[in-house]
């Protein structure tokens, strides 16, 4: 199994479409008012289907790997996006930074590198 797709929520869909352009995805979809599609440097989708807003409750958090945190935080900064923490190194040996959507959907510009697949923690084959 293989997860490559994922679809958020959003409430005002022009406003949702530029930003994840403004991210740097590829838009490959558009059906407006209520659907698009975008697609990562790797080849994974991601999806905007228009909704209700979000009501609190369980919260999701979209991660995109890129190679340089710091560097992408500050273009995007530059581009005038909000971050709602600065980039971090994590216990978990990850580096990440947060911010959240025209929708709310919170999002993590990362870099995991081996660790995301391959952390020292890692539970063994035998182990399952």
């Amino acid at each position: 199994m293989d997860l490559n797709q994922v679809t958020l929520p959003c409430t005002d869909y022009d406003e949702s479409v530029r930003f994840y352009k403004l991210l740097g995805l590829t838009q490959i979809v558009d059906s407006p008012p209520r659907y698009a599609r975008f697609e990562t440097s790797s080849g994974s989708t991601l999806s905007i289907h228009a909704s209700a807003p979000i009501k609190d409750g369980p919260e999701v958090v979209v991660y995109f790997e890129v190679p340089n945190v710091d560097l992408e935080v500050r273009r995007l900064k530059n581009l005038g996006v909000v971050f709602e923490a600065e980039p971090a190194d994590q216990d978990w040996l990850w580096r990440e930074s947060y911010l959240r959507d025209p929708a709310g959907n919170r999002l993590c510009i990362y870099r995991a590198g081996d660790n995301r697949r391959f952390p020292p923690w890692r539970i063994g084959e035998d182990s399952v």
